[in-house]
């Protein structure tokens, strides 16, 4: 497995656009990115720094393995 970048909140929203993802809005610091075909929703902190927990829960809820989301960056 590899293992996981530091990365921001708005650098996987960009990677998750490159999967085919949009944004539907955003509340705070939170952006809600959506993808119709299948159906799928995630939640992204616009942080400078996302914890390595959190940026694999966003790639597992995304239905992305981490290597397919690392080709995205």
């Amino acid at each position: 497995m590899n293992k996981l970048p530091r990365i921001s909140g708005l650098e996987c929203a960009k990677a998750l656009k490159r999967a085919g993802f949009y944004q539907k809005r955003q509340e705070g610091s939170h952006m809600i990115l959506r993808k119709d075909k299948p159906f799928v929703q995630v939640v992204i902190p616009a942080h400078k720094e996302l914890d390595r927990g959190t940026l694999r829960a966003i790639i597992r809820a995304a239905g992305l393995s981490i290597d397919e989301f690392l080709k995205l960056l």
